[in-house]
């Protein structure tokens, strides 16, 4: 016979997935990891307090915030955390070692395994929010080691995606794809920092 056990303080049970989240103020549509659309299964939603989504871009140190909001989810009883930016991969390290349940802080932990499957003189496209914010401690949290393999293009001085990331309350996904198309033409492969730059069909609507 099954035994459930309560949390103290806890009132909602049965996340497999907790995603550590950023203060943004922006719309998520489908598709999105911020909408719980995007999911068949059941997700657990954490924001992180004070850590703001342009802090983050723009290497604001927020570790001890995202260790504690990741044990947070552990108790909660999570089976694996990931977040909602690709720039949290600077806490991959950190929040990894704080925690017993599998970290995934950012797509850019995919980079070191796809450049690996692509030829010797190919290489691998990256757009990223912010370009000039690939630090050192960015890539060593990704575990990227090999530059010549990679490309990184910010997406931060393409228009509509600089309103989004300045918090425009707006999101008009054509303008975005359209902006999307034109950075990637070039490259084969790429990878998405980005969780707002999902190249799906236009939703149906805004749920």
């Amino acid at each position: 016979m099954a035994v459930f056990h309560a949390r103290p303080g806890q009132v909602g049970y049965g996340y497999p997935i907790g995603i550590l989240c950023a203060e943004w103020h922006i719309p998520f549509i489908p598709g999105d990891l911020n909408n719980a659309y995007t999911f068949d299964f059941p997700v657990r939603y954490l924001t992180v307090p004070g850590a703001s989504g342009a802090g983050i871009l723009n290497g604001t140190d927020f570790e001890p915030l995202f260790i504690e909001a990741a044990q947070q989810l552990e108790r909660e009883g999570v089976r694996a955390i990931t977040s909602n930016c690709g720039f949290m991969a600077c806490y991959q390290r950190s929040v990894a070692a704080k925690v017993d349940v599998p970290v995934f802080m950012s797509s850019l932990l995919q980079v070191p395994m796809l450049t690996s499957m692509l030829g010797a003189s190919r290489k691998l496209g990256v757009l990223v929010a912010n370009g000039s914010g690939i630090t050192d401690r960015l890539l060593t949290g990704t575990g990227i080691t090999d530059l010549s393999r990679v490309v990184f293009q910010g997406l931060d001085h393409q228009p509509h995606f600089n309103q989004l990331a300045n918090q425009f309350f707006t999101f008009q996904y054509g303008c975005l794809s359209i902006n999307l198309c034109l950075l990637t033409v070039s490259f084969g492969n790429h990878v998405f920092e980005v969780t707002t730059t999902p190249l799906t069909a236009e939703p149906e609507n805004s749920k």
